[in-house]
């Protein structure tokens, strides 16, 4: 089995090269594959800091940071090919990423199990919901990747948070939020619509320890702020804050008994 600090630094320098061949003159491009090359490290950075927070060995720490290091290497080939981050009008990022890992010499160092909770974790990183697994660990990976990857992706998009356009929500949306379900993103139709869809991921927020970021950063606070007053949207944004203060003071705990 390959030393696994070692291995993150191989895997670092391969992903570097990786994603600085995408450089190009074209700014439109250029300029998305240097948010998501900065995504990539702070993902990087948050998957360790969470895995330490809940305390997982020294060997499945460095095998989250690789997974936060590896969870967007589709992304850049799908900017590239579709000049765009919307995976139904391109391509399935997570699994156009691994098509690219899956023989990648580099990962045949880690243990056949490692790979596989590698490859679940990746795949089920941007999907709706996981995929029903009896794993406990491979669950608890996703989940950790999932919360790494949201923390971030709310600091890429504050800045094009925005007062709203007049567009409104789509009812459909509202219903899901009041109800603290997910949505399909395919019917994303109003700058509203995504607002809400961001408040939304509030509710498949694993941890606690990722919330608190979240709130403490201000990002919860600035979507509300930006959304149009509605009667019905204020219920389910007073559900959401008793959600979040609920969540906020519970203790993480990992339990594979």
């Amino acid at each position: 089995m390959a030393d696994m600090k070692d291995l993150l630094q191989q895997l670092d320098s391969w992903m570097e090269a990786y994603m600085t061949s995408f450089y190009t003159d074209d700014t439109v491009i250029q300029q998305a594959i240097l948010i998501k090359q900065k995504h990539t490290g702070c993902v990087k950075k948050i998957s360790r800091a969470l895995a330490e927070h809940l305390g997982l060995s020294a060997h499945d720490v460095t095998l989250a940071e690789i997974m936060g290091l590896l969870h967007d290497v589709g992304r850049f080939r799908q900017f590239t090919l579709y000049q765009t981050f919307n995976d139904a009008l391109s391509e399935d990022h997570a699994a156009l990423g691994w098509k690219v890992l899956q023989d990648m010499p580099l990962l045949r160092e880690l243990s056949r199990q490692d790979r596989e909770w590698l490859c679940f974790a990746i795949q089920n990183h941007n999907k709706k919901a996981i995929a029903p697994t009896q794993d406990a660990q491979g669950l608890l990976f996703a989940r950790l990747l999932r919360d790494a990857d949201k923390l971030d992706i709310y600091r890429v998009l504050e800045p094009y948070i925005a007062p709203s356009d007049g567009s409104g929500f789509s009812p459909h949306f509202l219903e899901q939020f009041l109800a603290a379900r997910q949505c399909d993103y395919t019917q994303i139709r109003t700058q509203d619509d995504r607002k809400l869809v961001r408040l939304m991921w509030l509710y498949d927020v694993n941890f606690s320890w990722t919330l608190q970021r979240i709130v403490a950063r201000g990002y919860v606070d600035k979507i509300i702020a930006c959304l149009p007053e509605d009667e019905l949207l204020a219920a389910g944004i007073k559900h959401l804050r008793d959600y979040l203060a609920d969540k906020c003071a519970a203790t993480d705990r990992v339990n594979f008994a």
